[in-house]
C-alpha cells in the first residue's frame, strides 16, 4: 500500500476532492506572548480554538495603529491571552511593591487591539491577563496583587490563587452567578477551575458585570452588561480540555454569527430612517472625528457597518411662539447648510442622497450616504410656498409635527384636544405629494393619523414609532394603526428611545427586537424598519450608537430571519416607499398632459 503522508500531491487532492474547499470558520486573531525577542503563544491557545471550529490567527505585539486597524478588518473574534503583569502607570497608579514582571511590549498594543475591537462589536473572550486587559482597556480596576489590595478595607484572598499544581489540575472551585451568560454555557452554579495569578480584576466597570467568584470574593469571571459577546474569566482554560472548551465554542459561535452580519451588511444598504446628530453641530462637532458627545459620525457608522443616516433638522416646539425671535425656517436652513459643509470637508467617504438610486450608488462608491428631513412642520412657518424651497434642497420627509400641536395637526403628546389635521395640514400633505416628499406621522395623534391617511395619495411612514400594544406610551401606535398604515403602503420603523420600548424597567436592545417583531406579526415583514433615534435621546444597551447597529442584525439573525427578510427591515421597505412617493408627481404630469 502507498503511504501519501510525504506526499503533497495526494495532500492536495484530498483538499481539492470536493468544492469548496476548506469550508467558511471564523477568523479568531489571538494575542501573542512576547519575551526575548519571540512573539510566541502555548499550543494549547490555538488547538482549543481550532477544536471548537475557528480559524486561529497569532497576534503579533505591534502597536502602530493601522496595523491594529487592518487586522481587525479582518478578524471575526478575539482572544486575548495570558502572560505578564500590566504597567500600573496605564490605571494612572504607581506600581505596588508586589508587582512581578511587567510586559510593556505588549501593553499598549492589547490595550489599543481591546478599545478598538469594542468599537466595532468583535467577540472577545479574555483568560488571565486577557481579563485584566479587558478591564484595564475598558474603564474597570485590577488589583495589583490580590493579598495585598490597594484599598485599605478591601479584604486580602483567603485561598492561594498561583498553584504549584499541574496546569490541566483543577484546585479550587468558583460560585457562577445565575442569569448570566456563563451560567447559560455551562448549565451549573460551580465550576472547578486551575489558578495561577497574583492579580485579577478589582472592578469591572461600567461595561461587564461579575459572572463568579472564588470564595474569597476574587472575581473570577466578568461578561458584558451591554447585550455584547464579551466575557473574561481568570482560569485558564485553555489547559482544562474539554472541561475548557465550552468558552471556546462560545466565542467561535459568536463570531460565526458576526462574520455572517459583516458579510450581510456588506451585500445590502442599511439605513437609519431618523437621527437627531444635527442639534449638537453648534457645539463645534467635527463629523471626522469619533466624538463622545454624538452617537452618529463617520468613524460610528464605520465601525456599525451602517451606510445611510436621515438627520433632520428637529424644530424646537417653542419656535412656534411668534416671540421666540429665531425663525424655524431660517433654523432648518442653517442645519442644511452646517450637513453641507461637513458632507463638502469629508466628500472622499460622506455624500448627500436625495433618491433611492442616489443611496444605492453612494454604497457602491464606498461613501456613506446622509439624507435631510424635517422634524416639525413649524419650519414651513405657515407658508406652503417654503415647502417646493426645502424639497429642492434634498429634503425627503417631513415629520408633521412635534411635542405640541402646530397648525399643520394635532400631536400625540399634547393635552390639547385631539383635532386631527388642519385645513393647511390638508394643504400641505397635497403638496408634498405633489413634490414628492414622504409625509412622517411619528409624533402625529391617532386622529391625525387617520386623516393623513385619507388625505394622501402616497404612502404615508412613521419613521420612529413603536407598538403600543408592548409600551402604552401615547407616541406609539396602537395594532389598529399599524394594520391601517400596511394596508395603504406604509412603514412603521422601530425606534430605540427607551421610553418607547418599555416603561416597567430599563429597555435594552432585546425589547427593540420585540418591538419589531410585533409589528412584523401585524403588518408583514414589507412594512417594518429602523429609525433609531440617536442623538434624540434614542439609545439603550447593545444598540447606543451608530457603530452597534451591526448588533441588531446579529439578533435578527439568532432568530433566524433570512438575508432577504433583514434587506427588507434595514432599508428595502423604506427604499420602496420613498420611490413610490417620488414616482408620484411624475404620474400626475402624465395624467395632465393627456
Amino acid at each position: 500500500m502507498k503511504n501519501d503522508k510525504y506526499s503533497l500531491a495526494a495532500q492536495l487532492d484530498a483538499i481539492y476532492a470536493a468544492f469548496p474547499e476548506g469550508g467558511e470558520r471564523p477568523v479568531i486573531g489571538l494575542t501573542a506572548n512576547y519575551w526575548d525577542g519571540d512573539a510566541s503563544l502555548r499550543d494549547r491557545y490555538y488547538n482549543q480554538v481550532v477544536k471548537a471550529g475557528g480559524v486561529p490567527v497569532l497576534l503579533p505585539p505591534v502597536s502602530d495603529a493601522e496595523v491594529i486597524i487592518n487586522t481587525l478588518s479582518q478578524l471575526d473574534g478575539l482572544l486575548l491571552s495570558g502572560g505578564a503583569d500590566y504597567n500600573p502607570l496605564w490605571a494612572g497608579e504607581e506600581p505596588s511593591p508586589h508587582l512581578h514582571h511587567v510586559n510593556a511590549t505588549r501593553d499598549l498594543p492589547e490595550l489599543l487591539l481591546t478599545r478598538l475591537a469594542y468599537n466595532r462589536q468583535l467577540p472577545m473572550l479574555g483568560i488571565c491577563r486577557g481579563i485584566q486587559t479587558l478591564a484595564m482597556a475598558l474603564d474597570g480596576e485590577v488589583e495589583q496583587d490580590i493579598y495585598h489590595p490597594k484599598e485599605a478595607t478591601a479584604q486580602a484572598a483567603m485561598i492561594r490563587h498561583s498553584q504549584d499544581a499541574d496546569r490541566w489540575e483543577p484546585t479550587h472551585r468558583v460560585a457562577v452567578a445565575a442569569d448570566t451568560v456563563l451560567h447559560e454555557i455551562y448549565g451549573c452554579d460551580e465550576l472547578l477551575v486551575n489558578s495561577f495569578h497574583h492579580q485579577a480584576v478589582r472592578s469591572p466597570g461600567p461595561r461587564f458585570r461579575v459572572s463568579a467568584t472564588s470564595p474569597d470574593g476574587v472575581i473570577e469571571a466578568m461578561e458584558s452588561c451591554e447585550e455584547k459577546s464579551m466575557m473574561g474569566v481568570q482560569w485558564h482554560p485553555e489547559w482544562l480540555g474539554d472541561d475548557g472548551l465550552p468558552l471556546f465554542r462560545w466565542l467561535v459561535d459568536r463570531a460565526r454569527e458576526y462574520h455572517a452580519a459583516k458579510h450581510i451588511h456588506d451585500r445590502i444598504l442599511t439605513i437609519d430612517t431618523h437621527v437627531d446628530t444635527p442639534m449638537f453641530f453648534p457645539q463645534g462637532i467635527d463629523f471626522g472625528r469619533r466624538d463622545p458627545r454624538i452617537k452618529v459620525d463617520l468613524h460610528k457608522l464605520s465601525e456599525g457597518r451602517q451606510d445611510a443616516v436621515f438627520m433632520v433638522a428637529y424644530i424646537p416646539q417653542a419656535m412656534g411662539n411668534q416671540e421666540a425671535g429665531e425663525s424655524p425656517f431660517a433654523y432648518a436652513n442653517d442645519i442644511f447648510d452646517k450637513i453641507e459643509s461637513i458632507v463638502a470637508a469629508h466628500c472622499a467617504h460622506l455624500a448627500l442622497a436625495r433618491t433611492p438610486a442616489a443611496l444605492v450608488q453612494n454604497k457602491q462608491t464606498g461613501r456613506k450616504s446622509i439624507v435631510l428631513g424635517i422634524e416639525n412642520g413649524l419650519a414651513l412657518e405657515g407658508r406652503l410656498e417654503h415647502l417646493p424651497h426645502f424639497r429642492k434642497r434634498g429634503v425627503a420627509y417631513m415629520t408633521l409635527c412635534h411635542n405640541g400641536h402646530n397648525d399643520i395637526c394635532s400631536s400625540a403628546r399634547s393635552e390639547e384636544k385631539d383635532m386631527g389635521v388642519f385645513p393647511f395640514g390638508e394643504k400641505v400633505i397635497r403638496e408634498m405629494n405633489r413634490l414628492g416628499m414622504m409625509v412622517d406621522l411619528s409624533h402625529g395623534s391617532e386622529q391625525s393619523f387617520y386623516d393623513a391617511l385619507d388625505i394622501s395619495c402616497t404612502p404615508i411612514v412613521c419613521s420612529h414609532s413603536n407598538s403600543k400594544a408592548l409600551c402604552n406610551h401615547p407616541r406609539n401606535l396602537t395594532d389598529d394603526q399599524l394594520r391601517a398604515l400596511a394596508a395603504h403602503g406604509g412603514v412603521a420603523h422601530t425606534t430605540f428611545y427607551p421610553g418607547f420600548l418599555r416603561t416597567d424597567s430599563e429597555a435594552t436592545i432585546r425589547d427593540g427586537v420585540a418591538h419589531l417583531e410585533h409589528a412584523i406579526q401585524v403588518m408583514g415583514i414589507d412594512h417594518v424598519g429602523i429609525g433609531t433615534d440617536f442623538d434624540g435621546d434614542g439609545g439603550v444597551p447593545g444598540m447606543n450608537d451608530a457603530s452597534e447597529v451591526i448588533n441588531f442584525t446579529i439578533q435578527l439573525l439568532r432568530r433566524r430571519y433570512s438575508e432577504a427578510d433583514i434587506r427588507r427591515i434595514w432599508g428595502g421597505n423604506w427604499l420602496r416607499v420613498m420611490q413610490a412617493v417620488q414616482d408620484y408627481p411624475q404620474t400626475i404630469d402624465s395624467k395632465q398632459s393627456r
